[in-house]
Protein backbone atom coordinates (compact mmCIF):
# COMPACT_ATOMS: atom_id res chain seq x y z
CA UNK A 1 0.00 0.00 0.00
CA UNK A 2 1.36 3.29 -1.02
CA UNK A 3 1.20 6.05 1.75
CA UNK A 4 2.82 9.98 1.82
CA UNK A 5 4.68 11.43 4.42
CA UNK A 6 4.23 14.36 3.44
CA UNK A 7 0.86 14.36 1.02
CA UNK A 8 0.63 17.71 0.99
CA UNK A 9 3.62 18.35 -1.12
CA UNK A 10 1.46 17.12 -3.95
CA UNK A 11 0.43 20.09 -4.67
CA UNK A 12 3.80 20.34 -6.31
CA UNK A 13 2.00 18.60 -9.22
CA UNK A 14 0.28 21.35 -10.04
CA UNK A 15 3.61 23.20 -11.45
CA UNK A 16 2.93 20.26 -14.60
CA UNK A 17 0.40 22.93 -15.62
CA UNK A 18 3.53 25.29 -16.40
CA UNK A 19 5.13 23.36 -19.51
CA UNK A 20 1.55 22.78 -20.74
CA UNK A 21 0.25 25.94 -20.70
CA UNK A 22 3.73 26.99 -22.48
CA UNK A 23 3.01 24.10 -25.10
CA UNK A 24 -0.23 25.24 -25.83
CA UNK A 25 0.74 29.07 -26.68
CA UNK A 26 3.76 28.03 -28.21
CA UNK A 27 3.56 29.00 -31.97
CA UNK A 28 6.23 28.80 -34.47
CA UNK A 29 6.56 31.67 -36.71
CA UNK A 30 5.22 31.28 -40.42
CA UNK A 31 8.00 31.23 -43.34
CA UNK A 32 8.00 34.66 -45.19
CA UNK A 33 5.77 34.57 -48.54
CA UNK A 34 6.40 37.24 -51.17
CA UNK A 35 3.37 38.48 -51.88
CA UNK A 36 2.32 42.07 -53.05
CA UNK A 37 -0.03 42.77 -50.35
CA UNK A 38 -0.15 42.33 -46.89
CA UNK A 39 -3.38 41.12 -46.65
CA UNK A 40 -2.91 38.12 -47.87
CA UNK A 41 -0.37 36.85 -44.91
CA UNK A 42 -2.64 38.33 -41.77
CA UNK A 43 -5.25 35.97 -43.52
CA UNK A 44 -2.43 33.28 -43.67
CA UNK A 45 -1.74 33.86 -39.98
CA UNK A 46 -5.40 33.81 -38.58
CA UNK A 47 -5.60 30.13 -40.41
CA UNK A 48 -2.92 29.08 -38.66
CA UNK A 49 -4.62 30.03 -35.16
CA UNK A 50 -7.66 28.16 -35.91
CA UNK A 51 -5.64 24.78 -37.16
CA UNK A 52 -3.44 24.85 -34.42
CA UNK A 53 -1.87 21.26 -34.20
CA UNK A 54 0.84 19.58 -31.25
CA UNK A 55 3.97 19.64 -32.18
CA UNK A 56 6.73 17.71 -30.06
CA UNK A 57 4.57 15.71 -27.95
CA UNK A 58 7.15 13.31 -26.96
CA UNK A 59 8.96 16.52 -25.49
CA UNK A 60 6.17 17.67 -23.69
CA UNK A 61 5.27 14.34 -21.98
CA UNK A 62 9.07 13.59 -20.96
CA UNK A 63 9.00 16.80 -19.24
CA UNK A 64 6.49 16.88 -17.15
CA UNK A 65 7.24 13.04 -16.04
CA UNK A 66 10.60 14.75 -15.11
CA UNK A 67 8.79 17.59 -12.70
CA UNK A 68 6.13 14.74 -11.38
CA UNK A 69 8.20 12.16 -10.34
CA UNK A 70 10.35 15.32 -8.12
CA UNK A 71 6.89 16.57 -7.45
CA UNK A 72 6.21 12.90 -5.66
CA UNK A 73 9.47 12.43 -4.77
CA UNK A 74 9.23 15.68 -2.60
CA UNK A 75 6.00 14.30 -0.83
CA UNK A 76 7.90 11.25 0.96
CA UNK A 77 6.45 8.07 -0.75
CA UNK A 78 6.70 4.65 1.17
CA UNK A 79 5.43 1.36 0.09
CA UNK A 80 3.71 0.09 3.56
CA UNK A 81 3.15 -3.67 3.94
CA UNK A 82 2.10 -5.84 6.96
CA UNK A 83 4.94 -7.46 9.23
CA UNK A 84 4.35 -11.00 9.74
CA UNK A 85 3.97 -11.71 13.47
CA UNK A 86 7.44 -12.17 15.58
CA UNK A 87 7.80 -14.30 18.42
CA UNK A 88 6.77 -12.89 22.01
CA UNK A 89 9.29 -11.84 24.63
CA UNK A 90 8.96 -12.44 28.20
CA UNK A 91 10.15 -9.91 30.32
CA UNK A 92 11.29 -11.16 34.16
CA UNK A 93 11.68 -8.32 36.90
CA UNK A 94 15.54 -8.92 38.10
CA UNK A 95 14.55 -8.47 41.82
CA UNK A 96 12.23 -11.51 41.25
CA UNK A 97 16.02 -13.51 40.41
CA UNK A 98 15.94 -16.63 42.91
CA UNK A 99 12.68 -16.02 44.73
CA UNK A 100 9.95 -18.45 45.53
CA UNK A 101 7.85 -16.67 43.66
CA UNK A 102 9.27 -17.06 40.52
CA UNK A 103 10.11 -20.73 41.07
CA UNK A 104 6.15 -21.38 40.90
CA UNK A 105 6.20 -19.28 37.78
CA UNK A 106 8.90 -21.72 36.18
CA UNK A 107 6.41 -24.15 34.73
CA UNK A 108 4.41 -21.07 32.81
CA UNK A 109 7.95 -19.42 31.62
CA UNK A 110 9.05 -22.94 30.09
CA UNK A 111 5.94 -23.66 28.18
CA UNK A 112 6.15 -19.89 27.00
CA UNK A 113 9.74 -21.02 26.37
CA UNK A 114 8.54 -23.95 24.00
CA UNK A 115 5.95 -22.07 21.95
CA UNK A 116 9.15 -19.61 20.83
CA UNK A 117 8.95 -16.62 23.38
CA UNK A 118 11.98 -15.31 24.48
CA UNK A 119 12.82 -14.61 27.78
CA UNK A 120 14.41 -10.94 29.26
CA UNK A 121 15.22 -9.37 32.04
CA UNK A 122 13.36 -6.32 32.39
CA UNK A 123 16.29 -3.63 32.59
CA UNK A 124 18.88 -1.56 31.19
CA UNK A 125 19.56 -2.90 27.71
CA UNK A 126 16.89 -5.91 27.87
CA UNK A 127 19.17 -8.73 28.04
CA UNK A 128 18.09 -12.15 27.30
CA UNK A 129 17.61 -14.80 30.16
CA UNK A 130 20.56 -17.03 29.96
CA UNK A 131 19.01 -21.11 30.43
CA UNK A 132 18.92 -21.94 33.42
CA UNK A 133 19.61 -18.53 34.67
CA UNK A 134 16.48 -17.48 36.65
CA UNK A 135 18.00 -18.03 39.79
CA UNK A 136 20.27 -15.52 39.87
CA UNK A 137 21.11 -11.77 37.64
CA UNK A 138 24.33 -10.40 37.38
CA UNK A 139 23.59 -7.22 35.06
CA UNK A 140 23.24 -3.19 35.90
CA UNK A 141 20.69 -2.06 38.37
CA UNK A 142 17.61 -2.37 37.31
CA UNK A 143 15.64 0.27 39.13
CA UNK A 144 12.21 1.05 40.26
CA UNK A 145 10.68 1.62 36.88
CA UNK A 146 9.08 -0.86 35.75
CA UNK A 147 6.49 0.57 33.40
CA UNK A 148 8.92 2.73 31.77
CA UNK A 149 11.23 -0.42 31.09
CA UNK A 150 8.17 -1.64 29.79
CA UNK A 151 7.59 1.07 27.15
CA UNK A 152 11.18 0.89 26.10
CA UNK A 153 10.39 -2.76 25.26
CA UNK A 154 6.99 -2.16 23.37
CA UNK A 155 9.34 0.30 21.00
CA UNK A 156 12.21 -2.23 20.66
CA UNK A 157 10.08 -5.32 19.56
CA UNK A 158 6.90 -3.85 17.46
CA UNK A 159 4.31 -6.22 16.88
CA UNK A 160 5.06 -8.69 19.23
CA UNK A 161 3.27 -9.97 22.58
CA UNK A 162 5.30 -9.38 25.71
CA UNK A 163 4.75 -11.01 29.14
CA UNK A 164 5.39 -8.91 32.25
CA UNK A 165 6.65 -10.52 35.06
CA UNK A 166 7.28 -8.19 37.91
CA UNK A 167 6.95 -7.90 41.98
CA UNK A 168 4.02 -6.66 43.35
CA UNK A 169 5.58 -3.96 45.48
CA UNK A 170 4.96 -0.24 44.88
CA UNK A 171 8.01 1.19 44.50
CA UNK A 172 9.01 -1.02 41.56
CA UNK A 173 6.56 0.56 39.27
CA UNK A 174 7.38 4.72 40.02
CA UNK A 175 6.84 7.14 37.24
CA UNK A 176 4.60 7.75 34.56
CA UNK A 177 2.22 4.75 33.17
CA UNK A 178 1.48 6.11 29.46
CA UNK A 179 -0.98 3.60 28.05
CA UNK A 180 0.66 -0.02 26.46
CA UNK A 181 -1.24 -1.94 23.80
CA UNK A 182 -3.33 -4.72 24.29
CA UNK A 183 -0.63 -7.17 23.52
CA UNK A 184 1.34 -6.40 26.93
CA UNK A 185 0.42 -8.76 29.49
CA UNK A 186 1.12 -8.40 33.46
CA UNK A 187 1.33 -10.86 36.09
CA UNK A 188 2.33 -9.25 39.69
CA UNK A 189 4.06 -12.22 42.14
CA UNK A 190 3.89 -10.93 45.68
CA UNK A 191 7.55 -11.09 46.99
CA UNK A 192 8.53 -13.22 50.46
CA UNK A 193 8.69 -10.61 52.93
CA UNK A 194 5.19 -9.94 54.34
CA UNK A 195 6.22 -6.66 55.96
CA UNK A 196 9.06 -4.66 56.72
CA UNK A 197 10.02 -2.64 60.16
CA UNK A 198 12.88 -0.05 60.35
CA UNK A 199 13.89 2.98 62.60
CA UNK A 200 13.63 6.19 60.58
CA UNK A 201 14.86 8.83 63.05
CA UNK A 202 15.92 8.76 66.77
CA UNK A 203 16.20 11.84 68.85
CA UNK A 204 17.32 12.37 72.62
CA UNK A 205 16.86 14.33 75.83
CA UNK A 206 19.14 13.91 78.37
CA UNK A 207 16.99 11.22 80.42
CA UNK A 208 15.09 9.58 76.93
CA UNK A 209 14.91 8.85 73.62
CA UNK A 210 12.40 9.43 70.80
CA UNK A 211 12.14 6.79 68.19
CA UNK A 212 10.24 7.17 64.93
CA UNK A 213 9.64 3.59 63.86
CA UNK A 214 8.07 3.11 60.39
CA UNK A 215 5.90 0.10 59.63
CA UNK A 216 5.26 -1.06 55.95
CA UNK A 217 2.65 -4.07 54.78
CA UNK A 218 0.97 -4.56 52.06
CA UNK A 219 -1.89 -1.77 52.17
CA UNK A 220 0.16 1.19 53.59
CA UNK A 221 3.13 2.44 55.36
CA UNK A 222 3.09 4.03 59.29
CA UNK A 223 4.90 5.63 61.30
CA UNK A 224 4.78 5.49 65.26
CA UNK A 225 6.88 7.68 67.80
CA UNK A 226 8.08 6.06 70.66
CA UNK A 227 9.95 7.19 74.09
CA UNK A 228 11.81 5.17 75.60
CA UNK A 229 14.76 5.44 78.65
CA UNK A 230 18.11 6.43 77.69
CA UNK A 231 20.43 3.45 77.92
CA UNK A 232 23.96 4.08 79.26
CA UNK A 233 26.61 4.40 76.81
CA UNK A 234 26.91 0.79 75.03
CA UNK A 235 24.03 -0.64 76.87
CA UNK A 236 21.59 -3.10 74.51
CA UNK A 237 17.80 -1.13 73.84
CA UNK A 238 14.96 -2.90 72.87
CA UNK A 239 11.89 -1.35 70.96
CA UNK A 240 9.07 -2.78 69.85
CA UNK A 241 9.33 -4.19 66.38
CA UNK A 242 12.91 -3.89 66.46
CA UNK A 243 15.27 -5.95 66.47
CA UNK A 244 18.25 -5.85 68.98
CA UNK A 245 19.94 -1.94 69.07
CA UNK A 246 23.01 -0.62 71.30
CA UNK A 247 23.38 2.65 72.05
CA UNK A 248 26.66 4.03 71.78
CA UNK A 249 28.11 7.65 72.68
CA UNK A 250 30.78 9.50 71.59
CA UNK A 251 33.71 11.69 73.22
CA UNK A 252 31.67 15.00 72.03
CA UNK A 253 28.21 13.70 73.58
CA UNK A 254 26.67 12.36 70.71
CA UNK A 255 24.60 9.12 70.55
CA UNK A 256 24.22 6.86 68.13
CA UNK A 257 21.96 3.48 67.66
CA UNK A 258 23.41 0.75 66.13
CA UNK A 259 21.86 -2.70 65.59
CA UNK A 260 23.64 -5.54 67.26
CA UNK A 261 23.77 -7.46 63.80
CA UNK A 262 25.31 -5.83 60.50
CA UNK A 263 22.45 -7.06 58.51
CA UNK A 264 20.23 -5.28 59.92
CA UNK A 265 21.42 -2.29 58.24
CA UNK A 266 23.85 0.89 59.61
CA UNK A 267 23.34 3.07 62.68
CA UNK A 268 21.40 5.69 63.16
CA UNK A 269 22.78 9.11 64.75
CA UNK A 270 20.89 10.78 67.80
CA UNK A 271 19.76 14.46 67.04
CA UNK A 272 20.12 16.59 69.87
CA UNK A 273 17.61 19.69 71.36
CA UNK A 274 16.97 22.02 68.57
CA UNK A 275 18.81 25.09 70.45
CA UNK A 276 16.97 28.69 69.43
CA UNK A 277 17.35 32.08 70.52
CA UNK A 278 14.61 34.71 70.13
CA UNK A 279 15.64 38.52 70.96
CA UNK A 280 13.22 41.20 70.80
CA UNK A 281 14.04 44.89 71.50
CA UNK A 282 11.02 46.54 73.21
CA UNK A 283 8.90 47.93 70.50
CA UNK A 284 8.76 44.08 68.87
CA UNK A 285 7.82 43.00 72.23
CA UNK A 286 4.56 41.99 71.96
CA UNK A 287 5.32 40.39 68.44
CA UNK A 288 7.50 38.57 70.53
CA UNK A 289 5.22 36.64 72.71
CA UNK A 290 3.22 35.22 69.25
CA UNK A 291 6.17 34.36 67.72
CA UNK A 292 6.97 32.41 70.98
CA UNK A 293 3.94 30.83 71.54
CA UNK A 294 3.91 29.89 67.90
CA UNK A 295 6.78 27.99 68.23
CA UNK A 296 5.84 26.12 71.44
CA UNK A 297 2.86 24.56 69.30
CA UNK A 298 5.08 24.02 66.52
CA UNK A 299 7.80 21.78 68.47
CA UNK A 300 5.17 19.42 69.30
CA UNK A 301 5.35 18.03 65.47
CA UNK A 302 9.29 18.18 66.05
CA UNK A 303 10.93 14.69 66.79
CA UNK A 304 13.40 16.55 68.89
CA UNK A 305 12.49 18.79 72.07
CA UNK A 306 12.58 22.59 71.33
CA UNK A 307 14.97 24.88 73.56
CA UNK A 308 14.45 28.44 73.48
CA UNK A 309 15.85 31.00 75.06
CA UNK A 310 14.29 34.72 75.13
CA UNK A 311 16.68 37.64 75.70
CA UNK A 312 16.15 41.66 75.07
CA UNK A 313 20.02 41.86 74.81
CA UNK A 314 21.57 41.09 71.78
CA UNK A 315 23.33 37.62 71.82
CA UNK A 316 26.57 36.50 70.25
CA UNK A 317 26.66 33.20 68.55
CA UNK A 318 27.26 30.62 70.69
CA UNK A 319 28.22 27.17 70.32
CA UNK A 320 25.08 24.57 69.58
CA UNK A 321 22.57 27.14 68.52
CA UNK A 322 20.73 26.32 65.38
CA UNK A 323 18.28 29.16 65.52
CA UNK A 324 18.35 32.95 65.99
CA UNK A 325 15.13 34.84 65.60
CA UNK A 326 15.79 38.40 65.43
CA UNK A 327 12.98 41.11 65.93
CA UNK A 328 14.93 44.59 66.16
CA UNK A 329 15.12 47.32 63.29
CA UNK A 330 18.60 47.00 63.51
CA UNK A 331 20.21 44.96 60.73
CA UNK A 332 21.49 41.65 61.95
CA UNK A 333 24.79 41.64 63.10
CA UNK A 334 27.66 40.37 60.77
CA UNK A 335 28.94 37.85 62.92
CA UNK A 336 25.05 36.09 62.58
CA UNK A 337 25.87 36.19 59.37
CA UNK A 338 28.94 34.51 59.22
CA UNK A 339 27.50 31.78 61.22
CA UNK A 340 25.00 31.00 58.93
CA UNK A 341 27.53 30.04 56.87
CA UNK A 342 28.38 27.27 59.35
CA UNK A 343 25.20 25.77 59.49
CA UNK A 344 22.99 28.66 62.09
CA UNK A 345 19.36 29.74 60.78
CA UNK A 346 18.88 33.48 61.04
CA UNK A 347 15.14 34.77 61.20
CA UNK A 348 14.41 38.53 60.63
CA UNK A 349 11.12 40.38 60.89
CA UNK A 350 10.18 43.25 59.07
CA UNK A 351 11.83 46.44 59.94
CA UNK A 352 10.62 50.20 60.35
CA UNK A 353 7.11 51.25 60.21
CA UNK A 354 5.92 49.73 56.77
CA UNK A 355 4.03 50.80 54.33
CA UNK A 356 -0.05 50.31 54.45
CA UNK A 357 -1.28 46.81 52.14
CA UNK A 358 -3.92 44.78 51.81
CA UNK A 359 -3.36 41.21 50.60
CA UNK A 360 -4.00 37.65 51.96
CA UNK A 361 -1.44 34.92 52.12
CA UNK A 362 -1.63 32.08 49.89
CA UNK A 363 -3.07 28.55 51.21
CA UNK A 364 -1.90 29.16 54.71
CA UNK A 365 -2.51 25.45 55.54
CA UNK A 366 -5.71 22.95 54.50
CA UNK A 367 -8.80 24.12 55.66
CA UNK A 368 -7.82 27.05 57.60
CA UNK A 369 -8.87 30.51 56.95
CA UNK A 370 -7.41 33.17 54.54
CA UNK A 371 -5.09 35.23 56.39
CA UNK A 372 -4.93 38.93 55.90
CA UNK A 373 -2.12 41.08 55.98
CA UNK A 374 -2.46 45.12 56.47
CA UNK A 375 1.30 46.03 56.13
CA UNK A 376 4.30 45.18 54.51
CA UNK A 377 8.59 45.87 55.10
CA UNK A 378 9.86 48.63 52.75
CA UNK A 379 12.45 47.78 50.11
CA UNK A 380 13.49 44.75 48.65
CA UNK A 381 13.60 41.22 49.87
CA UNK A 382 16.83 39.10 50.48
CA UNK A 383 18.15 38.83 46.77
CA UNK A 384 18.46 35.97 45.54
CA UNK A 385 15.94 34.14 47.74
CA UNK A 386 13.41 32.04 47.47
CA UNK A 387 9.98 32.49 48.60
CA UNK A 388 8.43 29.94 51.13
CA UNK A 389 5.29 31.97 51.54
CA UNK A 390 3.71 34.15 49.01
CA UNK A 391 0.44 36.63 49.32
CA UNK A 392 -2.20 36.23 46.12
CA UNK A 393 -0.28 39.01 43.87
CA UNK A 394 3.00 36.85 44.28
CA UNK A 395 4.56 39.05 46.03
CA UNK A 396 6.83 37.50 48.64
CA UNK A 397 6.18 37.05 52.73
CA UNK A 398 9.00 35.08 53.74
CA UNK A 399 12.35 34.38 51.72
CA UNK A 400 14.98 31.97 52.55
CA UNK A 401 18.59 32.63 51.13
CA UNK A 402 20.89 29.46 51.50
CA UNK A 403 24.36 30.73 53.06
CA UNK A 404 26.82 27.97 53.22
CA UNK A 405 25.15 25.18 55.65
CA UNK A 406 22.99 27.43 57.07
CA UNK A 407 20.37 29.90 55.90
CA UNK A 408 19.02 33.33 56.24
CA UNK A 409 14.79 34.35 56.73
CA UNK A 410 13.08 37.40 56.11
CA UNK A 411 9.37 38.31 56.91
CA UNK A 412 8.06 40.88 54.96
CA UNK A 413 5.31 41.77 57.44
CA UNK A 414 5.05 41.24 61.76
CA UNK A 415 3.46 39.15 63.70
CA UNK A 416 1.12 42.07 65.28
CA UNK A 417 -2.69 42.87 64.96
CA UNK A 418 -1.81 45.73 63.35
CA UNK A 419 0.64 44.09 60.62
CA UNK A 420 -1.52 40.61 59.91
CA UNK A 421 -3.73 38.26 61.01
CA UNK A 422 -0.62 35.75 61.37
CA UNK A 423 -0.55 36.25 65.42
CA UNK A 424 -4.24 35.07 65.72
CA UNK A 425 -4.12 32.46 62.93
CA UNK A 426 -4.25 29.01 63.83
CA UNK A 427 -2.08 28.12 60.96
CA UNK A 428 0.86 29.65 62.33
CA UNK A 429 2.19 26.77 64.44
CA UNK A 430 2.11 24.65 61.01
CA UNK A 431 3.74 27.24 59.20
CA UNK A 432 6.29 27.77 61.51
CA UNK A 433 6.97 23.73 61.59
CA UNK A 434 7.53 23.60 57.93
CA UNK A 435 9.77 25.90 58.29
CA UNK A 436 12.11 24.26 61.64
CA UNK A 437 11.50 20.99 60.21
CA UNK A 438 15.04 19.74 58.69
CA UNK A 439 14.69 18.97 55.18
CA UNK A 440 15.19 14.88 54.66
CA UNK A 441 18.70 13.22 54.26
CA UNK A 442 19.64 12.54 50.85
CA UNK A 443 19.38 8.56 51.73
CA UNK A 444 15.87 9.13 52.75
CA UNK A 445 13.69 8.08 50.04
CA UNK A 446 16.58 5.57 49.23
CA UNK A 447 16.16 3.98 52.24
CA UNK A 448 12.24 4.41 52.65
CA UNK A 449 12.18 3.26 49.09
CA UNK A 450 13.85 -0.20 50.13
CA UNK A 451 11.97 -0.87 53.44
CA UNK A 452 8.48 -0.27 51.42
CA UNK A 453 6.51 -3.39 50.86
CA UNK A 454 3.05 -1.39 49.56
CA UNK A 455 1.33 -3.57 47.12
CA UNK A 456 0.43 -2.04 43.29
CA UNK A 457 -3.12 -2.25 42.82
CA UNK A 458 -4.22 -4.09 39.90
CA UNK A 459 -6.79 -1.99 38.91
CA UNK A 460 -4.52 0.30 37.61
CA UNK A 461 -2.90 -1.55 34.65
CA UNK A 462 -4.38 -0.69 31.50
CA UNK A 463 -5.36 -4.83 31.07
CA UNK A 464 -6.77 -7.15 33.38
CA UNK A 465 -4.84 -9.42 35.10
CA UNK A 466 -4.80 -13.52 34.56
CA UNK A 467 -4.19 -16.25 37.58
CA UNK A 468 -1.27 -17.52 35.16
CA UNK A 469 0.70 -16.81 32.14
CA UNK A 470 -1.64 -17.12 29.31
CA UNK A 471 0.44 -18.63 26.22
CA UNK A 472 -2.08 -17.06 23.55
CA UNK A 473 -1.94 -13.58 22.06
CA UNK A 474 -4.02 -11.08 20.85
CA UNK A 475 -3.49 -9.81 16.82
CA UNK A 476 -1.14 -7.57 16.76
CA UNK A 477 -0.41 -5.59 13.45
CA UNK A 478 3.25 -3.91 12.15
CA UNK A 479 3.95 -2.67 9.12
CA UNK A 480 7.32 -1.74 7.30
CA UNK A 481 7.95 0.94 5.02
CA UNK A 482 10.03 0.92 2.18
CA UNK A 483 11.31 4.26 1.21
CA UNK A 484 10.46 4.97 -2.85
CA UNK A 485 11.98 8.53 -3.13
CA UNK A 486 15.62 7.27 -4.25
CA UNK A 487 14.16 5.54 -6.74
CA UNK A 488 11.90 8.51 -7.87
CA UNK A 489 15.00 10.50 -8.28
CA UNK A 490 16.63 7.73 -10.08
CA UNK A 491 13.68 8.15 -12.71
CA UNK A 492 13.73 11.70 -13.17
CA UNK A 493 17.55 11.44 -13.79
CA UNK A 494 16.99 8.83 -16.15
CA UNK A 495 14.05 10.59 -17.63
CA UNK A 496 15.78 13.68 -18.29
CA UNK A 497 18.53 12.25 -19.55
CA UNK A 498 15.88 10.39 -22.02
CA UNK A 499 14.31 13.99 -22.88
CA UNK A 500 18.11 15.85 -23.69
CA UNK A 501 18.44 13.23 -25.98
CA UNK A 502 15.46 13.28 -28.08
CA UNK A 503 15.38 16.92 -27.85
CA UNK A 504 18.93 16.79 -29.23
CA UNK A 505 17.50 14.60 -32.17
CA UNK A 506 14.54 16.70 -32.78
CA UNK A 507 16.78 19.84 -32.95
CA UNK A 508 19.14 17.91 -35.61
CA UNK A 509 16.14 16.63 -37.82
CA UNK A 510 14.87 20.32 -37.99
CA UNK A 511 17.99 21.82 -38.68
CA UNK A 512 18.62 19.02 -41.71
CA UNK A 513 14.81 19.67 -42.69
CA UNK A 514 15.49 23.21 -43.02
CA UNK A 515 18.43 22.53 -45.50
Amino acid sequence: MLTFTSPSALLALLGLLVPLAIYLWNRRPGPEVAVGSLRWLAAGANRRLRNLKPEQLALLLLRAAVLGALAVAVAGPAWRQARPAGRGQVLVGPELAGTPALAAARPGLDSLRRRGYALRWLAPGLPAVAADSLGRYRGPAAGDFAWARVQQAVDSFPGQPLRVLVASTLRGLQGPHPPLPAAVRWQLLNPAVPEATWLAEAAGTPDSLRLLVGRSIATQTTFLTLAVARPAGGAPLRAPGLGPLRYLTAADGTGQLRPDSAAQGPGLAVAGPLRAVLYATPGHAEEARYLRAALQAAALGLAVPLQLATTTAAPAPAAGVEWLFWLSDAPVPAAWRAAAARGVHVWQAAAGPGAADTARLVAPAAGAAAVALFRRAQGPALAGGAPLWADGRGRPVLVRQAVGQGALYQLTTRLQPAWSELADSPALPALLLEVLRPGPAADAPAALDAHDQRRFDPAQLSVALGPRIAASSLPVTAFTFADLRPWLVLLATLLFAVERWVARRTAASSSTSAA
